[in-house]
């Protein structure tokens, strides 16, 4: 296991069920976990909308996480949002309020996402580009956009206190840095590890200028 400390972040280098079980509850735990659709890496491919960049197949997505590991995650957080809960539906539980990131195009990929959440209330919906993970620097083939993540904390409840238990390449914590929260991410692959060390310094950095 690594520990790295950057301003109110703590990331944990590590299995998430190694080090779930033995953290404090947050006010929301908010993720992209794998969906073991085995999209841990793709070709590079070139089109008329732009294409995209190709990423190394590492082998994460080949399975999802069972209902232990998901139970765990949703314990972990009072809130909980879990991006790609289509793929979880026959392990967690109902609830009404669902998150849809509308992807702005209409091509051959999917037109949107869906996230679950632990809430109550009326499914929302956020518009944004897809071309905005492009923007934010594309370091991840699953990433999500900054802007998108900023929405859902709001969507959260804005809590004080976040976990990402897949951080990948730290979307979540970038976002949870620019809104000044306290966030813990855990991620097993040394690789987006280091990304996500990275992105959150240049998040907590940017912050401290602003201010």
């Amino acid at each position: 296991m690594r520990v790295e400390t950057i301003g109110n972040a703590v990331l944990y280098l590590c299995d998430c069920r190694e080090i779930l079980p033995t953290l404090p509850k947050a006010d929301a735990v908010i993720t992209d976990p794998p969906y073991g659709i085995k999209r841990d890496g793709k070709p590079q491919s070139t089109s008329s909308h732009g294409g995209h960049k190709g990423y190394e197949f590492r082998g994460w997505d080949a399975e999802r996480p069972d209902s232990g590991l998901m139970s765990l995650v949703q314990a972990a957080g009072a809130v909980c949002v879990v991006w790609g809960g289509n793929y979880f539906a026959d392990i967690l539980p109902p609830r009404s309020k669902w998150l849809v990131w509308d992807k702005g195009q209409r091509i051959d990929q999917a037109d949107a996402e869906l996230a679950w959440t632990s809430q109550a209330g009326a499914l929302r919906v956020f518009t944004l580009n897809r071309a905005a993970i492009a923007q934010d620097g594309a370091v991840h083939p699953t990433q999500k956009p900054v802007a998108l993540m900023k929405w859902c904390i709001g969507q959260a409840g804005d809590p004080a206190s976040i976990i990402d238990p897949f951080m990948g390449s730290g979307s979540t914590g970038v976002s949870a840095m620019g809104l000044g929260r306290s966030f813990i991410g855990i991620e097993r692959e040394p690789a987006y590890f280091d990304i996500a060390c990275r992105r959150i310094e240049d998040a907590q950095r940017q912050g401290r200028l602003i201010a």
